[in-house]
Formats: structure tokens, sequence, C-alpha cells
């Protein structure tokens, strides 16, 4: 799955995602939720394709999964960050493992914000948006 909606237009970016999973099926539910929420997602399944496509204060939050490849969430964010200063990123991960290579990694975010856990409930996704989107 590549993007789902690259058109530019004049919404305001605090209520636009970027959504980058290399499963599908968590791209589907994730995109379906937060469109339902009143959010505009544009979902990427690769990060590659994600980065090359990335604009500058076209978004409100980036929620990027930590597993992937070619780029991991963590390298995807860091380039896309170079690119929007001000993006925000929130990682979905299953695993526990990641925190410390968060903390090591952005040492200046705190690390509770930023993380989704996979499986997670929809009315807690969109919380977790709403308030990091807040």
């Amino acid at each position: 799955m590549s993007s789902s909606s690259n058109t530019i237009n004049n919404t305001s970016n605090s209520k636009r995602i970027l959504l980058v999973d290399d499963e599908e099926d968590v791209i589907s539910l994730f995109k379906m939720v937060s469109e339902m929420n009143g959010f505009e997602v544009d979902a990427y399944t690769d990060p590659a394709e994600a980065l090359s496509s990335f604009k500058p204060n076209l978004y409100g939050l980036a929620l990027l999964d930590i597993r992937m490849a070619p780029l991991n969430g963590f390298e995807l964010y860091k380039k896309m960050k170079n690119i929007d200063g001000s993006l925000k990123a929130c990682f979905i991960t299953a695993f526990e493992d990641y925190r410390q290579d968060f903390k090591e990694a952005f040492p200046e975010l705190d690390e509770i914000k930023y993380f989704i856990r996979k499986p997670k409930a929809i009315e807690d996704l969109v919380n977790h948006v709403a308030t990091i989107l807040g």
C-alpha cells in the first residue's frame, strides 16, 4: 500500500497524520479509526517511499512503526525532522526493548508520550493522538 492521499490542501496540519507501518492491517485499522475521528491520514507501508514523498509543514503528527526496512522508525523520524523541525512523532511498537534505544536517540523527548503499543485499544489510540496534537 502506498500513499492513500497525497494531495496537499489548505487543511490545518494539526489534523493531518502521516502513518508509516509495514503491516497493511495496522495501516487499515489506524487509518480508519483516525479518519472516523476527524483526522486526515496519508499512509505508507514503505518508509523510503514515505520519506521521498514527505513535505515540511504538512503533518501535525507522524505515527511510525519502529521495526521496518530499509529505515526503522527512529531513522525515518530523524530524516523527516531534518526536513521539518516542528514534526511531532509517536512510535508504534509491539516490543518493550526499544525504550532504551529511544532514550539514546531522542534524550530530549518524554518517552511515555511517544509510544503506542500494538495491539492498542482503539479509544486509547485516538486519545493518544489527540493528546499529542492537543
